[in-house]
């Protein structure tokens, strides 16, 4: 495995999560309604700063949750013991607009995870998924409403999104994975 190379900065990041806040006002129509949901465990730090974009541009707090998915994935048998991290959506999602947030779309199948949760806690009146990074590769029909950016990746390299919250800097890099 070659060392990781970094393909986008803190910067970058900033830009994009600014230019994914208007975007989901635009396509909203405003911030009425809304909710943010983040994917754990990057996701969640992504919600938090996209609603307090929205909250700068609009003057709406948008309510954020949390959704740990790990109880809901297809290959919870496969890959190994995960922690499970806490769910909370602080508002009933009856007549809103969802907005699931995560760091990587690639297979689809945290997302359809997703989904299944957010059926366990209430029925909105529609879901959009924002992402940070798309890198293709699609096991299941699953498309992001609006994405930060996308990266054409090899199907065994590795792409990881650093949150500062998370990982102590912000940034987007790669590894190749050898064969």
């Amino acid at each position: 495995m070659s060392s990781p190379a970094r393909i986008l900065s803190a910067d970058d990041v900033a830009r994009m999560l600014k230019r994914l806040a208007h975007e989901l006002l635009e396509t909203n129509h405003g911030a009425d309604g809304l909710v943010l949901v983040g994917i754990q465990t990057r996701g969640v730090p992504l919600a938090r700063r996209l609603a307090a974009m929205i909250e700068r541009i609009e003057g709406t707090e948008v309510p954020t949750g949390a959704l740990d998915v790990t109880l809901f994935r297809d290959d919870l048998g496969s890959r190994g013991p995960k922690p499970i991290h806490p769910t909370d959506v602080p508002v009933d999602l009856q007549g809103r607009t969802v907005v699931l947030v995560d760091d990587v779309l690639y297979t689809g199948r945290t997302i359809r995870a997703a989904l299944d949760a957010l059926n366990e806690l209430g029925r909105p009146d529609r879901i959009k998924l924002v992402v940070l990074v798309d890198r293709g590769h699609r096991q299941l029909p699953i498309r992001a409403d609006h994405v930060g950016k996308n990266l054409p990746t090899a199907y065994g390299d590795r792409i990881r999104v650093l949150v500062a919250d998370v990982d102590g800097e912000d940034g987007v890099v790669a590894e190749e994975v050898s064969a």
